[in-house]
Formats: C-alpha cells, sequence, structure tokens
C-alpha cells in the first residue's frame, strides 16, 4: 500500500480564511453603532420640503406632497392595536427602539423610529406605508405636520 498526502494549500488563502471573523467584527461593530447611534440620536425635521428622518439607515426626506394630508395622528396602542408594530421586515427591533421597515398588525407596511410608545405619530404617506415615530414633543411635531401638509 502507497499513501499520497494532499498537496499543500497555498498560505495566501489561509490568510483569507483567517481575516474574515476580523472583517465580521469590524462590519458589525459599525452596524452596531450605527443603531445606537439611531437609537439616542435620531431627528425629525419638518420643513416646506417635507419630512426628513435622520437616524441610521433608514433615513430619509418624504417630501410635503406624499404626505396625506389629514392623516397625522397621536397613536395610542391600546386603543388602536391595529397600528402597533408587527412583523419586521427589515430594520432593527430591540427593546426601546425600533427602526426601520415593519408591518403593521393591520397589515400596513410602515418606516418606524420608535422608542417611547406614549409619544407615538402615525401619518399615512402617499406612496403606499405609514410613518410611525416618537418625537420628544409630539404636539408640536403634529402642528408643524400639519402646518407642511395644509399647504
Amino acid at each position: 500500500m502507497e499513501v499520497f498526502n494532499i498537496a499543500p494549500a497555498d498560505t495566501r488563502m489561509l490568510w483569507l480564511v483567517g481575516l474574515i471573523p476580523v472583517l465580521v467584527l469590524i462590519v458589525s461593530t459599525v452596524v452596531l453603532g450605527a443603531v445606537v447611534s439611531g437609537a439616542r440620536g435620531a431627528t425629525f425635521e419638518v420643513s416646506n420640503e417635507g419630512l426628513r428622518l435622520r437616524g441610521d439607515f433608514y433615513g430619509r426626506l418624504i417630501p410635503a406632497s406624499h404626505l396625506v394630508r389629514g392623516t397625522a395622528r397621536r397613536v395610542d396602542f391600546a386603543q388602536l392595536p391595529e397600528l402597533m408594530p408587527g412583523r419586521r421586515t427589515m430594520g432593527t427591533g430591540m427593546p426601546g427602539y425600533q427602526a426601520g421597515w415593519f408591518r403593521l398588525r393591520n397589515g400596513d407596511k410602515a418606516l418606524l423610529y420608535l422608542t417611547d410608545r406614549s409619544k407615538a405619530v402615525y401619518v399615512q404617506t402617499t406612496e403606499g406605508y405609514g410613518v410611525v415615530v416618537s418625537p420628544s414633543e409630539p404636539d408640536k411635531f403634529l402642528s408643524a405636520l400639519n402646518t407642511i401638509a395644509g399647504q
């Protein structure tokens, strides 16, 4: 009987295999940092342009013309459980912070930046989705939204 060993692998490939966990760790740290930053520092800017959501990966400008007039309102999830976030489709779901794309319990698609459910505000867009956010001053936020929606 003759025994033959495997031909030695190119050592460059072994370095690549060793770098994969390091790269995964770096990417995970960056993503986690963005999520924590978004949870602590997200802002909602209301201007004549529309509603600008700034935070983590899901921020965007929703033009004023895409906000459905008369749909912005405070949300009490006990009274309106159908507007409560259900299934996360692409986003962050941690205790005390939900951001990104979710399906509401009524099946509607929604973009969320939700921390304090007692301060939740909902507004519908003409683009086939709603927005649920937790501004620090929900009544002032609603007033500003109604001002631009009325223009």
